[in-house]
């Protein structure tokens, strides 16, 4: 997509000051992060957009949009004055779905597995549609405006990523995005802390399933107690995917390899046979075959999606397995953290083939509010029941808990620094080490450290 400052101004009310006709090819809201010719728009958040728009300029951007501060604060440069830019984002990104037309964008929603799912999905169309897809996670009021303006004329299918931390959420992305197929992964306790537990986080998920047209398409996670329920609330058909023989597209044959990555059998409407995928964790083969029912759906043929799947990739310290050169396997699985992903991890971990110990470095799971000790207990008691030898727990006191006693040693840090120090000391050739928690813990750091050292 592509935007002048006088198109800017006149999708978000604002005013040019400089050149009208100055062009922006693409969209930052991160000044470190954007492309020459790039339109940066200053968000006032945590740190205020303001204060790095000399920078974005200094880095090639085109234009910048700013609030009444910004034509006192930055001279001569093209810039575009506007009562607030998140709104003047959300503005520009109608514009850009405008220009979409009758593409077809794609919701995904869910407790867990958004991004993963997006990117198989896009992987899965990739040869035979002109697709785009989020970035990253980039899921929120400002990534999916960024994913919309992002998207190059002649797209046919736009996939994007729907988060939600508050009732609302999904439904504001909607109206934006104007989804006519929406997925729906799986519904827990993700953010269950604003969203009112299970219930409310169902609530909000199925607000994407309320913005579909009649002659849309929902894809629902059949082995999902909710998915009965938000099957009332659209208008549009309905196809199920599950492990039962009840579930319209049919998973069966579940393999892993030695390096966690599935391939099971799809029996399908429009075709069945073996798919491998190319996401580690057995919980991707469910992932895989929404994002299959997807594709298939709007008419690639099987073989071109199973040969997609196979070849998806998705973004960094999800499920990134390393072996290093003393033989010590690092599965960095710490972008984020909820009550169903880090079941997910546990479980791969213990269905990894290794010559020592499997070792799990948990962390909190935050946004949980009055369900945290229940929820990080559980975590706690299933590396017990998968036969996890050693488990860190980096804060958490509950997840202690949970893990005491049913586990063969059992170690409560208060730190990244404690948890790599005491990794240091453990971890044998041959050895396994999970390292998995909410974003805020940084144990990205942990698993980072393990691999500067041991690939040296």
């Amino acid at each position: 997509m592509r935007l002048t400052a006088a198109e800017v101004a006149g999708a978000s009310s604002g005013v040019v000051h400089g050149s009208s006709h100055a062009e922006a090819s693409a969209f930052a809201i991160d000044s470190r992060t954007l492309e020459p010719g790039a339109c940066f728009f200053a968000l006032r958040a945590e740190r205020d957009g303001l204060d790095f728009v000399a920078d974005a300029f200094a880095r090639g951007a085109s234009m910048a949009v700013v609030d009444h501060r910004g034509p006192t604060a930055v001279a001569a440069r093209p810039l575009v004055e506007v009562d607030d830019p998140m709104v003047a984002l959300a503005d520009c990104a109608r514009l850009a779905r405008s220009r979409l037309g009758d593409a077809t964008v794609v919701g995904i929603t869910g407790s867990a597995g958004k991004t993963a799912t997006k990117d198989l999905t896009a992987a899965a169309l990739a040869a035979t549609h002109r697709v785009h897809a989020s970035p990253a996670s980039f899921n929120n009021e400002a990534g999916l405006p960024l994913t919309l303006l992002g998207a190059p004329e002649g797209t046919e299918v736009l996939v994007t990523e729907m988060g939600a931390r508050f009732a609302g959420n999904v439904t504001q992305l909607s109206d934006l995005a104007k989804p006519r197929i929406g997925v729906v992964t799986h519904v827990g306790m993700a953010h269950a802390e604003h969203l009112g537990g299970r219930e409310g986080v169902a609530r909000v998920k199925g607000e994407l399933l309320d913005a579909l047209p009649a002659d849309g398409l929902a894809v629902l996670n059949d082995d999902c107690a909710a998915s009965q329920a938000l099957a009332k609330r659209t208008r549009a058909r309905v196809v199920t995917v599950g492990r039962s023989t009840a579930a319209d597209v049919v998973i069966t044959d579940v393999v892993l390899d030695d390096d966690l990555f599935p391939r099971c059998r799809l029996t399908t409407p429009w075709g069945s046979g073996s798919v491998g995928v190319g996401l580690r964790g057995e919980h991707q083969v469910e992932n895989a075959a929404m994002a299959g029912t997807v594709a298939l759906s709007l008419g690639a043929p099987f073989d071109a999606v199973a040969a997609g799947l196979a070849g998806a990739t998705t973004a960094a310290w999800r499920m990134e397995l390393v072996r290093t050169t003393d033989g010590v396997v690092v599965i960095n699985d710490a972008y984020n953290s909820s009550p169903t992903s880090a079941a997910a991890a546990v479980r791969s971990l213990a269905r990894l083939q290794v010559r020592g110990r499997r070792v799990a470095v948990l962390g909190e799971m935050l946004e949980l509010g009055e369900h945290a000790a229940a929820e990080h207990r559980a975590i706690g008691e299933l590396t017990g029941e998968f036969g996890i030898d050693v488990v860190i727990v980096v804060q958490a006191p509950a997840l202690a808990e949970g893990a005491r006693g049913s586990v063969p040693e059992l170690r409560h840090v208060g730190g990244v620094d404690d948890a790599t120090a005491l990794l240091r000391e453990l971890l044998r050739p041959g050895d396994a080490v999970l390292v998995k928690a909410s974003r805020a813990v940084g144990l990205d750091r942990v698993a980072d450290e393990l691999l500067v050292e041991r690939l040296r």
